[in-house]
């Protein structure tokens, strides 16, 4: 049996895929049509390479992204409690 190449696009692509679809390990590899044990190892290498500048940034940008949202979606809840508490003091 030949031994099949895959390319390093295609790798970093279905570690993707693995990470962000939601489904199994067994799922992605039967979709793209190779081992599970082969895109389990991808994982783990990728899991334990070092980060590029580039990945950093983006983890850093984010960070900072999730941040203010959940900042914003504290004050909306915050109104959101105060509103409650208006309309139900009004309605009795």
């Amino acid at each position: 049996m030949k031994k099949r190449v895959y390319t390093e696009e295609f790798r970093r692509e279905a570690v993707r895929l693995l990470r962000t679809s939601g489904k199994s390990a067994r799922q992605v590899a039967d979709e793209l049509g190779l081992p599970q044990s082969v895109l389990s190892r991808w994982k783990c290498t990728a899991d334990n390479a070092p980060k590029t500048p580039a990945e950093t940034l983006s983890m850093k940008e984010e960070v900072r992204q999730l941040r203010r949202e959940n900042e914003r979606l504290r004050m909306e809840r915050e109104v959101l409690k105060k509103a409650t508490a208006f309309f139900a003091k009004e309605s009795t």
